[in-house]
Formats: structure tokens, C-alpha cells, sequence
């Protein structure tokens, strides 16, 4: 169980963009596969981390799972283009 990693050590990891060296921000949640379980997406709040309005605006990232490039003890570099995945919701 040595690659097993708890949600709770997941979302204290910073998100940077090796593409272009922006900072993301911190998980918030994740979508998975109900049939495998297997983790599909990492959602983060956009707009500079900040957490989404009480009236449900605002907008997030979503990170297929195939962009990750490495998880490491205290970042998680992802190859992406912004605009691919931002999302309202």
C-alpha cells in the first residue's frame, strides 16, 4: 500500500502547471469512477484559490487525471492548458 494516499494528504498539496509554472491552488474534491473507483478528475476552486459563493457562481478546475505528472511529498505537477479545464459551476 506504499502508492495508497489519503484525501486529506491529497488536498494539502499545491497544484502547479509544469506547462506554463502557475500555481493552481489546493484540491477541494475529485470525481471517480463509481464501477472502479479509480479517481477521474481533481476539482479546485479558480479565481485565486478562492472558495465558491454561497449562491453556487463562481468558477473551478478540472483536472482529468491523465494531465497529472507527478505527485510529489508536497506538490502536484499537472501539464495542461488552462482554458481546457475551466469549468463554471
Amino acid at each position: 500500500m506504499e502508492h495508497c494516499q489519503r484525501f486529506c494528504e491529497l488536498k494539502q498539496k499545491e497544484v502547479i502547471n509544469v506547462c506554463d509554472g502557475c500555481r493552481l491552488g489546493y484540491v477541494t474534491d475529485l470525481e471517480f469512477d463509481v464501477h472502479t473507483g479509480k479517481i477521474c478528475t481533481l476539482i479546485l476552486p479558480a479565481e485565486g484559490g478562492k472558495m465558491w459563493n454561497l449562491f453556487g457562481g463562481g468558477r473551478e478546475y478540472c483536472i482529468p487525471w491523465k494531465c497529472i505528472k507527478k505527485i510529489g511529498d508536497d506538490i502536484i505537477l499537472i501539464d495542461v492548458h488552462i482554458e481546457d479545464i475551466l469549468r463554471e459551476c
